[in-house]
């Protein structure tokens, strides 16, 4: 396998910029949840921080946060996290000259065209993505080893039979350590186990079955009389789809609940904070995330995604980073968020995870 990471550079800071740099400014909260004036936010970069005389790295980021500098480290913490009194990093420079640096380009400069005008620079229906396809194979043999793969997930693979199949293969055979989505992914994959169809309709022949405006909300019931989607698969003898993939494998799963859902299910987090929480665990321990076919839990995830990870022995490695959808408005959106390791496919969702688990030799 040919498939090697990007070596971290780290800035040289026996540079006079940085060797001349003023400490960080730290400033108390004045409130619970309330930052000082002049905060520093956070972006998706490696981002270093001067305190007495040291470059200190965040080492778990995300973008849209505050640092605080507690015993000797820097920590990110949302804003509705603030304690009052916590030592907030302030500034709005990014290039030494307050104590703060962000350092673009420790993956390797991005790669910008030759010419000012040039063609087919975005990603559309019209573009190839069979370099990303290949990538990802290798990617996904890397990381079942060596990282933490999240797949977020909406519902229309729950639609079609063969693309649960698919990505149940995937989780069976380990490349799968976490996977987000909501009630509808779960309800519609359970009702394709349970009763062969998804929104009624037969998950092979795409036929209406008779009632079958009931059945999400048959097995959404059925799954609450048993208490648990673990339990409904033992006592209804389920034996397919991607839920009994999951709880088979005993690969955690984060339900984010919505405002329009039905139920929901047991296991769907119905406070948004409590499941921003949850999804936040898996992604401080993500090396590759992989959105698909939902907008809303993929721009969430993009949101609290940074573009590196510190591992257990010191090493700084980047997070790589898929948006798959067949709309080109929100694989652009993500790729969009200036991540160096960002790819956007731009395809049917079922058909791309059959075309993984092939090159995966599933």
């Amino acid at each position: 396998m040919s498939f090697e990471l990007k070596p971290y550079t780290a800035p040289d800071f026996k540079l006079p910029l940085f060797e001349e740099a003023p400490n960080a400014t730290l400033v108390p909260a004045p409130k619970d949840t309330v930052a000082p004036e002049g905060y520093h936010a956070m972006s998706i970069y490696p981002e270093y921080f001067k305190i007495d005389g040291q470059w200190l790295l965040a080492e778990d980021s995300r973008m849209d946060c505050v640092a605080i500098y507690e015993n000797g480290r820097i920590l990110v913490v949302e804003f509705r996290l603030i304690k009052e009194g916590d030592l907030i990093v302030c500034g709005r420079t990014e290039d030494a000259q307050e104590g703060i640096f962000v350092h673009t380009d420790g993956f390797g400069a991005a790669s910008k065209p030759s010419e000012n005008f040039a063609f087919r620079l975005g990603r559309s229906r019209e573009t190839a993505f069979s370099r990303e396809y290949d990538e990802l194979y290798e990617l996904l043999q890397y990381e079942r080893d060596h990282g933490y793969v999240v797949w977020v997930m909406g519902p229309a693979f729950s639609f079609n039979g063969y693309s649960r199949t698919a990505f149940s293969k995937i989780i069976e055979a380990g490349y799968v350590d976490a996977v987000f989505a909501g009630n509808a992914l779960a309800t519609h994959d359970l009702e394709g186990a349970y009763l062969h169809t998804a929104l009624g309709q037969d998950i092979d022949t795409q036929e209406n079955r008779p009632n079958g405006h009931y059945h999400h909300l048959d097995t959404i019931n059925r799954v609450k009389y048993h208490g648990s989607i673990a339990k409904f698969i033992e006592e209804e003898n389920v034996q397919d789809g991607i839920m009994y993939a999951l709880e088979k494998n005993n690969v955690p799963y984060v339900l984010a609940g919505s405002i329009r859902d039905d139920g929901p299910l047991p296991p769907v987090i119905g406070n948004a904070y409590e499941a921003q929480g949850a999804m936040r665990d898996h992604i401080r321990k993500a090396t590759t995330v992989i959105c698909m076919a939902t907008m809303l839990h993929t721009i969430a995830t993009g949101n609290m995604t940074p573009s590196y990870r510190v591992l257990d022995d010191g090493t700084v490695r980047q997070v790589y980073f898929y948006c798959v959808d067949i709309s080109e408005f929100a694989v652009n959106k993500l790729t969009d968020r200036g991540s160096l390791s960002s790819r956007g496919v731009v395809t049917n969702v079922q058909d791309f995870i059959a075309n993984v688990a092939k090159g995966l030799g599933l």
